[in-house]
C-alpha cells in the first residue's frame, strides 16, 4: 500500500503558496524573475519596457509582468493601493531580490514643487493601515538608504531637478476637499502625498528586502486648481513616462554594479 505523502511544513507550505500565487498573478514562472525589480501602477509603463527590451507582457489574473534576463531587471504592474503594495512585497519575497524599486507619482505639497519634478521619499507617513500588519505603530516606514542615495544621485547625474523628503501614504480618497485632512498634511510637513510607500517600505523592511522609490510628481493638489483632471493626467503621461522609466532602469543597473557590497537592511 502506498504512503500518503508527507505534508509540507509550516514555512515550506508557505513558500509554496506565495510562488504559485505569484506565478499565477503574474503568468511568469518563478524562474524567470530577475534580481532588480521595478513596480509601477501604469500599463504604459509595462509597454514602454516591453519595447525596450523587446521582451513580451505577461498578464495573469491580477498583474501584469515583463521580464528582461540580459539586464537582469523584472517590471511588474501590481495595480493601486497599500493591500496590492503589501501583496506584491510578499510574493517578491520568495524569490529573494537583490533591489526593488517603486516608480510610482505623487501630488505634491509644497509651493515649490512643479509638475514633472521628481520627488526622493526617504521616508513615509503610516496613515493606510495595512503597514500595521508588518510593524508596530511606533516604527517609521524608512526606505532603503542605498537605494534612496542611487536616486539621488541618478537624477543629479542626467541634472533633473528632484525633492527630497517625507511623503504621507492614505488610502483616503477625494481628500482634496477635506479642510481638515489638509491641515493635518501641513502640521506634519510632509512634502508630498500617495498610496503605497509607507506599505512597501514596512513590508520590505520586514521582508528583509532593499525597497525604495522615485516617485514623479504628477499634480499639486495644495492648489484647487492643481488637482488632477482627466486632461493633466494625459499630459504627464506623454511628457514624463519616458524618461521616469529610464531614470528607474538606470538607477537599477547602477545598484547592480554594487551588488557585492549592498547589504540588506541599510536602515
Amino acid at each position: 500500500m502506498a504512503r500518503k505523502p508527507r505534508a509540507l511544513s509550516g514555512e515550506a507550505l508557505k513558500e509554496k503558496i506565495g510562488r504559485d500565487s505569484l506565478e499565477r498573478y503574474t503568468n511568469s514562472p518563478v524562474s524567470d524573475f530577475q534580481p532588480f525589480i521595478l513596480l509601477t501602477n501604469f500599463s504604459s509603463y509595462m509597454s514602454l519596457f516591453s519595447e525596450k527590451s523587446g521582451r513580451q507582457i505577461r498578464r495573469g489574473s491580477l498583474m501584469e509582468a515583463c521580464h528582461w534576463p540580459e539586464e537582469r531587471i523584472s517590471i511588474l504592474n501590481f495595480g493601486v493601493g497599500s493591500p496590492l503594495a503589501a501583496l506584491v512585497i510578499d510574493l517578491l519575497a520568495f524569490v529573494d531580490p537583490v533591489a526593488i524599486l517603486m516608480l510610482g507619482q505623487c501630488g505634491g505639497l509644497r509651493t515649490k514643487h512643479r509638475i514633472g519634478d521628481y520627488f526622493n521619499p526617504v521616508a513615509a507617513i503610516r496613515d493606510e493601515g495595512t503597514s500595521n500588519h508588518y510593524m508596530p505603530p511606533g516604527v517609521p516606514a524608512l526606505a532603503s538608504f542605498t537605494v534612496q542615495k542611487v536616486v539621488a544621485t541618478e537624477v543629479e547625474r542626467v541634472n533633473l531637478y528632484y525633492h527630497t523628503g517625507v511623503c504621507h501614504t492614505t488610502n483616503y480618497r477625494m481628500w482634496e476637499f477635506d479642510e481638515k485632512f489638509r491641515e493635518t498634511l501641513k502640521s506634519e510637513k510632509v512634502s508630498a502625498i500617495e498610496m503605497e510607500c509607507a506599505t512597501l517600505f514596512s513590508a520590505g523592511f520586514s521582508r528583509n528586502l532593499n525597497v525604495g522609490a522615485l516617485l514623479l510628481i504628477s499634480d499639486l493638489p495644495h492648489m484647487r486648481r492643481g488637482i488632477k483632471t482627466k486632461q493633466s493626467s494625459k499630459m504627464v503621461f506623454r511628457k514624463f513616462s519616458g524618461s521616469h522609466l529610464e531614470l528607474g532602469i538606470n538607477v537599477l543597473m547602477r545598484i547592480r554594479e554594487m551588488e557585492r557590497g549592498l547589504v540588506k537592511k541599510q536602515w
